[in-house]
């Protein structure tokens, strides 16, 4: 897998002022235009950790995901910014942010749009691999664009991650942790999971969760107690996955 591309923030567009986040759109000096998660925000880098593995992740398996990048964004920009709680997010941001492609004309998935059962099927299986919690019928994080569905905000993935500032905990615990799929909202056109775990099974490789996670900014990256350096909390994350792909708890029946 190649590196995220770093993209320089020439311009910030305008607030996201949905979910408990506050991202933005901007514009980048490639002359593309990004969804930006801001590094600053109350959530904190985490969430940009989860938002790369897991996004990268559907991509490797086949899903739409929007292109991922690192946005550099200056202090300058900040400066400019008129509303005082985006100017203090952007100042607490100074640095290196995540981007996404925006998707110009996309709209949300509403649940009635008909969806193949195999790509239903793939983003229940991420979604459980991962531990997604927020893709329910509240807040689906799914977009219709070009006739295909893209999975997006996966933020709420990886929980096990939340408790690392006591120390890194055991990944067993996380491999054996079930996932409810009651409020999923493309539960019901999955079709047969157990068909669409043995093809991502085969994709899905220790491997493959280690090129995933090695796309992670350093930046990103906090230390914690067992895992002071970028290198041995990407081991972290990679064993945590790991282990998890070594159980099927998680998988719904």
């Amino acid at each position: 897998m190649s590196p995220l591309e770093t993209v320089t923030v020439t311009r910030f567009v305008t607030p996201l002022r949905e979910g408990g986040s506050l991202p933005g759109v901007v514009e980048g000096d490639d002359l593309g235009t990004y969804v930006c998660k801001f590094r600053g925000a109350g959530q904190g880098p985490r969430v940009l950790v989860a938002e790369v593995v897991v996004g990268e992740l559907a991509r490797a398996i086949g899903l739409d995901a929007p292109r991922q990048v690192v946005l550099d964004l200056s202090s300058e920009i900040a400066r400019y910014e008129a509303d005082e709680e985006v100017q203090d997010l952007l100042t607490a941001s100074t640095g290196l942010n995540l981007g996404s492609d925006f998707l110009p004309g996309s709209f949300g998935y509403d649940g009635q749009t008909g969806i193949e059962s195999a790509v239903a099927g793939r983003v229940v299986w991420l979604d459980a691999f991962c531990a997604n919690v927020d893709r329910s019928w509240r807040n689906p994080n799914l977009l219709l664009w070009n006739g295909a569905l893209w999975v997006i905000d996966h933020g709420a993935s990886l929980y096990f991650h939340h408790a690392w500032p006591g120390g890194v905990g055991d990944p067993a615990r996380f491999a054996a942790q079930p996932w409810d799929p009651a409020d999923h909202v493309l539960v019901g056109r999955a079709g047969d999971l157990a068909a669409v775990d043995a093809e991502l099974t085969a994709l899905v490789t220790p491997e493959l969760l280690a090129e995933v996670v090695a796309l992670v900014p350093d930046a990103f990256l906090d230390p914690v107690p067992g895992a002071g350096t970028p290198e041995e909390l990407r081991a972290a994350y990679v064993a945590f996955l790991v282990a998890r792909l070594g159980t099927r708890q998680w998988l719904p029946a």
